[in-house]
């Protein structure tokens, strides 16, 4: 009896091991399960919608949360995540993806030739997601207010309507473009120039005059890869605000191919936003002389920008501000653009020849539109182009960058590579022998800007010295002690050595290797001769609606120049 009690305590031990076992395997596999099956289910949606937005006439992109109340236009449901086409605004959730690419029209970026020259197109109203804060074109009353899928957007003329203000006339009635109608090039325009050029004809003046002596259509070139990395963000609004035809990514097309759209503008009437650093724009100028070499006068834009990079002294030069972080909505930058003044910008051609026999020297050619420059500052760019090439994904924020600077002039003071410059080098104005003090670094400057925001040649503006101009044709030649008086001049506690204004600038650097820079491209040089000169004109539109205190007296001083040179002819 006693054995046959002690015999059931065993067995059920080892049964409530195993199911101790069963469970704890169960807790540990089917969570590894169920993320495999999720990871699979998401790459399998992830492949499924990736070839509808290849396939699809819209310019698709999926976002995992929507910025504001959002609806999908398919099944009128709100949704937090899902897919927006840039060009249209269409809003949908993923699985109603192939449903609206299959039912909604993009924008037309060129009419379909039906053998009839058109002037003009119906509006393309979508429904629902209008922007906050729109207005009812009909009972001038606020928009999109109602928690659903409601009220329509032109895609065009963005213009809104309620759904009970939309009238069969509103629906048939024709698109004026709206608030930017003179900067859109309309889908009919380019449907027109196709069919003229299928005739070999070339009149696109004489069609062109029908659209208005007001009419300056605007060529946007973004750099998706500059300073805070705004640029997807912002191809994405202005497709919507303009035709996508006038919208281009330089990561995916080349300044010179999106410059050939000028060639089927009207002469002189095209104008460029490149929205980028200085090295776009120095990139986009380049484009735009080789349009004067193929023989494209005629066709020039007048080119404007929007700073994304990370020192944009040119932009701040050209009152474009010091950098643009989202603070100013896309349609007050159009309408800056439309309100600018055209001026001159000198470009200047910048030799390089090595030391060496006749016939074994080696010459580089650059062109600049900032400055030039020997020393501390060219030791600090070249040393974080280095970096920012082993790793450019820690390199996307304007506010790193300009860490990453501080730290290697930081590093500069200490250690002070680039002394006994005067030692080193000789420098000419107009072939006139300079003598130099015991320099660290000499910056040859064409804008009023440098190192990011500092008026170099005035310094601290306690001496009467002519403010630097770019377009007089002449190069104010600086010199500086070191990183420590370079940061002194950045912030207004000293002066830069003032070593004069000239029309040609010659270096020569003797018997040592020093780093260089043109317009932020670094680069370290040996023993060489370098000559500026002057090479051509660009034309550059300037932002007059808003200026600081030294830009007004600088533009106040060109002007009272100009006064002066009128008078003396």
């Amino acid at each position: 009896m006693e054995g046959e009690e002690n015999s059931g305590p065993p067995s059920s031990g080892v049964f409530a091991d195993w199911s101790l076992a069963f469970w704890t395997l169960c807790s540990v596999i089917l969570p590894v399960v169920i993320t495999l099956w999720c990871s699979f289910q998401r790459s399998r949606r992830q492949v499924l919608r990736r070839d509808i937005f290849r396939q699809s006439k819209h310019d698709w992109h999926y976002t995992d949360l929507f910025g504001q109340p959002t609806y999908c236009c398919v099944c009128a449901q709100h949704i937090l995540q899902g897919a927006f086409c840039s060009c249209c605004g269409l809003c949908v959730h993923e699985g109603c993806l192939k449903k609206a690419d299959q039912h909604f029209l993009c924008k037309e970026i060129m009419m379909r030739s039906d053998g009839e020259p058109h002037t003009s197109m119906a509006h393309h109203w979508i429904r629902g997601n209008v922007p906050l804060c729109s207005y009812c074109v009909v009972c001038k009353q606020q928009c999109g207010t109602q928690p659903k899928l409601c009220d329509y957007r032109c895609v065009w003329c963005q213009h809104t309507v309620h759904d009970d203000c939309m009238q069969s006339s509103l629906k048939s009635e024709k698109c004026r473009f709206g608030e930017f109608r003179n900067l859109i090039i309309p889908p009919y325009y380019l449907s027109t120039i196709n069919q003229i050029r299928k005739d070999k004809r070339t009149d696109y003046g004489k069609l062109a005059s029908s659209y208005g002596k007001h009419w300056t259509p605007i060529i946007i070139l973004a750099n998706t890869r500059s300073g805070n990395n705004m640029g997807e963000t912002l191809l994405g609004e202005l497709k919507i605000l303009l035709n996508p035809v006038q919208v281009f990514d330089l990561s995916k097309i080349s300044p010179a191919k999106a410059l050939q759209l000028c060639t089927l503008l009207p002469y002189n009437s095209a104008r460029v936003l490149v929205c980028g650093g200085d090295g776009t724009v120095g990139w986009v100028l380049d484009a735009i002389d080789e349009m004067k070499i193929k023989g494209q006068e005629r066709y020039i834009p007048q080119v404007a920008i929007l700073p994304l990079g990370t020192g944009n002294d040119l932009s701040n030069t050209l009152a474009w501000g010091a950098g643009y972080a989202g603070e100013v909505p896309v349609e007050q930058i159009l309408r800056n653009v439309m309100e600018a003044d055209g001026i001159k910008l000198d470009r200047w051609k910048v030799q390089v020849t090595n030391k060496g026999y006749y016939n074994l020297r080696k010459q580089k050619v650059f062109t600049m539109n900032n400055y030039f420059s020997i020393g501390p500052d060219a030791l600090m760019a070249l040393n974080f182009h280095a970096h920012r090439e082993k790793s450019p994904s820690l390199f996307s924020s304007r506010i790193i960058n300009k860490a990453v600077y501080f730290f290697y002039g930081t590093k500069d003071c200490l250690v002070q590579e680039c002394k006994d410059l005067n030692k080193k080098i000789e420098l000419e104005l107009d072939g006139e022998r300079i003598d130099l003090p015991n320099l660290e670094g000499i910056i040859v400057l064409n804008i009023g800007y440098w190192g990011g925001g500092c008026r170099l040649w005035e310094g601290m503006g306690d001496e009467p010295y002519p403010l630097a101009r770019y377009d007089d044709g002449l190069l104010e030649v600086a010199g500086v002690y070191g990183s420590f008086h370079c940061a002194q001049i950045q912030v207004k506690l000293a002066n830069p050595v003032r070593l004069g204004q000239a029309h040609t600038v010659r270096l020569i650097l003797k018997n040592s290797k020093m780093p260089m820079q043109v317009d932020g491209e670094p680069w370290a040089q040996g023993p060489c001769t370098v000559t500026i000169t002057h090479k051509t004109h660009a034309l550059m539109l300037y932002h007059s609606g808003e200026q600081t205190d030294d830009d007004a007296s600088s533009m106040s001083e060109q002007e009272h120049t100009r006064e002066q040179t009128d008078e003396d002819i």
